[in-house]
């Protein structure tokens, strides 16, 4: 990585903290602002040509969502009641575009097909983490319950005729984070369920770019040891959600937090739609793991530790439950 490159990864940083720690709308703007112009060169990669595209896309969505998001704003110290609750509408749509949750996804999984996996991981994972802050002060349940269910659906239904890797998890990134939307009030909650599918994520992502797999079809070419297929299966099934794996405690948690609040409703579909995910997932390993791989024989395997951490770690939920 290039020393620039460390640079605005600092900055970015610091920009989610600085969002994460504003008491006003305006700091927060300000955060986001900071953090949109330290990722977009991020993005852009000489060798990959169509990374200019994705930078180009991801600015102008993000730029255009904190147009309406600062308008808003500077628009509530006017208004009446229900210019207030408009407004707060209008703020939290600017937000769901901003994380790229259902219904204003379409750009995610096509700037995510653009970019490579390391920038994926991050646009996954770390650049969730402000606007989900911004919106645990939002009291706004309607518009955040319809996009909840429509990420869920959306996610879950967009990533089956995929044959693009990258797309295929960035359908999954939008199903996440209709689960995180749905206990985003309880702070400690949420981070549990971002810190666990981060983990996840980091391990498949670095797996995908070290093999360098983009389309489905690559799977089953790969060269890869017993352990790592083993690792890379149970990886995948945790990604479902399937227990006794460390991926079922987050939705777990989830679940138990929306019984709690008598929202069965909503939480039956989301499990529903979980399972579609889990589809698309063992469509990924299918192949790679029942089917015997023809290798050749001077091709050196590249095994590591990786896939033992992995496994300890995906195995680590019955130790918790022990606990």
């Amino acid at each position: 990585m290039k020393k620039s490159s460390w640079l605005f990864i600092m900055i970015l940083i610091v920009s989610t903290i600085m969002v994460v720690s504003a008491n006003n709308w305006m700091s927060m703007w300000m955060g986001l602002e900071i953090n949109l112009l330290s990722f977009t060169p991020l993005i852009l990669n000489k060798t990959n040509k169509s990374s200019s595209e994705a930078a180009m896309m991801y600015f102008l969505i993000q730029s255009v969502s904190s147009m309406i998001l600062m308008m808003m704003i500077l628009n509530m110290m006017y208004s009446t009641t229900f210019m207030k609750m408009v407004n707060n509408m209008i703020i939290t749509m600017s937000i769901l575009i901003k994380m790229g949750a259902a219904p204003f996804h379409a750009w995610m999984p096509e700037i995510m097909s653009k970019m490579e996996w390391n920038k994926c991981l991050m646009l996954m994972t770390w650049q969730k983490v402000a606007p989900l802050m911004m919106m645990s002060n939002i009291n706004n349940n309607f518009i955040i319950n319809l996009s909840i269910i429509w990420s869920t659906m959306i996610g879950s239904l967009g990533g089956i005729n995929q044959t693009s890797m990258r797309k295929m998890f960035g359908y999954s990134s939008i199903n996440h984070l209709g689960w995180l939307m749905a206990i985003n009030k309880s702070m400690n909650k949420w981070m549990i369920y971002l810190l666990t599918y981060s983990l996840l994520m980091m391990f498949i992502c670095f797996t995908m770019m070290h093999y360098k797999i983009y389309f489905l079809n690559q799977m089953n070419n790969i060269n890869m040891s017993n352990m790592e297929k083993v690792s890379m299966f149970i990886m995948m099934m945790s990604m479902g959600g399937m227990p006794p794996f460390i991926g079922f405690l987050p939705k777990w948690i989830v679940i138990q937090s929306m019984i709690h609040e008598k929202e069965f409703i909503m939480i039956l579909i989301m499990i529903m739609f979980s399972l579609i995910t889990l589809m698309y997932y063992m469509r990924i390993i299918i192949n790679m793991t029942l089917f015997s791989n023809s290798s050749l024989k001077w091709i050196k395997n590249n095994s590591n530790n990786l896939p033992l951490i992995m496994i300890l770690i995906n195995f680590s939920l019955p130790m918790i439950m022990i606990i």
